[in-house]
């Protein structure tokens, strides 16, 4: 643990405050970056109008409301992710495992290839999106019945159910992919790849909400998550209604990666890089791991768009190989260091 438990109890707020603030520090950084080069000294005049159009319209109709959606994307996975594992009690957890991200993809394809040509839009919200939400959350409903009976909810029944339908959903895209033509297996393709393109204001301020919601929620359970790592039967007989704090757990998940999967596609290693990189800087305290990972997860979703829109510029990357790239090689040296800890 980078900082010891007497630092934290004794300056967690401001060590909370530096977080906050780089989160708006690297916000303001990615607003500058892309295939328009904006001077960090013009920012200065944007809230005067003082602003060249061309700057002016970029800003306001393209980078704000895409970072925008990345915090909000970036804190949700990330937090999905750290309650995940604190469920499961397996660092190497992740919420795709109970098939939230392969139940999105399969309803994102179904709603490609069975509509292709509908120019449904309610909102904001295209068809593409309902469709992932909606794989999503049938995925999540079917795994939550299947694992609660009258004994209460099993989380490793879960976990298997969770594996395969998850295997099912991808065989279901699979299917799709084959049979489609190819615009809509570009489509597939590129959605499942993640990205923030088509990001509008209405989208960010809704996963920004949903974020502030899930947040308030699962913070209050942090003392609850804290007990049930140390297992679900002395988490009962300390008084912890461990099928609440379930169903708590995976309605919140569901939700937060649901939509997040939807809105931005497939974004990998976020809420399996950031929980881990967090526990080593505090613990397993998820009074402090809640809000920075929300505060890490936000930055490095953030980071990660803003390189997909400078290194190829014009062109950009899907911001989901970004995160890949920058998170597996990530993954494997955390691994690695706590290997050799170990044997040290």
């Amino acid at each position: 643990m980078l900082f010891s438990a007497q630092f934290l109890q004794r300056y967690w707020w401001r060590l909370l405050a530096v977080s906050l603030l780089l989160v708006v520090l690297v916000a303001i950084l990615a607003l500058t970056i892309g295939a328009v080069d904006i001077p960090l000294s013009a920012l200065v005049h944007w809230p005067q109008g003082n602003l060249a159009f061309q700057h002016q319209l970029i800003l306001e109709q393209l980078r704000l409301p895409r970072i925008l959606l990345a915090l909000g994307v970036g804190a949700l996975l990330a937090i999905s992710g750290t309650v995940t594992q604190g469920l499961f009690r397996n660092p190497l957890a992740d919420p795709s495992l109970i098939g939230i991200s392969s139940g999105a993809a399969a309803g994102a394809s179904i709603a490609i290839v069975l509509f292709s040509q509908s120019a449904f839009n309610l909102m904001g919200i295209s068809v593409v999106t309902a469709g992932a939400f909606c794989g999503s959350l049938l995925v999540v409903g079917f795994v939550y019945r299947m694992s609660t009976s009258a004994a209460g909810t099993s989380v490793s029944t879960m976990l298997l159910v969770g594996i395969a339908l998850t295997f099912l959903a991808g065989s279901i895209t699979s299917l799709l992919e084959f049979f489609a033509d190819n615009d809509m297996l570009r489509r597939i393709s590129l959605w499942r790849m993640g990205g923030l393109e088509g990001a509008n204001y209405l989208s960010a301020c809704t996963v920004l909400v949903i974020f502030l919601i899930i947040f308030t929620v699962l913070y209050r359970q942090k003392n609850a998550l804290n007990v049930f790592l140390l297992g679900e039967s002395e988490a009962r007989h300390l008084g912890i209604d461990a099928t609440r704090l379930k169903k708590l757990v995976v309605v919140c998940v569901a939700a937060g990666v649901g939509l997040s999967v939807a809105l931005a596609g497939t974004i990998a290693f976020i809420g399996l890089v950031v929980p881990h990189l967090v526990r080593i800087m505090v613990g397993p305290n998820h009074r402090y791991m809640i809000p920075l990972t929300a505060c890490v997860g936000a930055m490095l979703l953030v980071l990660a768009d803003a390189l997909a829109r400078w290194l190829i510029a014009p062109t950009e990357l899907p911001v989901g190989l970004v995160t890949a790239f920058i998170g597996a090689p990530v993954f494997i040296s955390m691994l690695y260091q706590r290997r050799r800890l170990a044997l040290l």
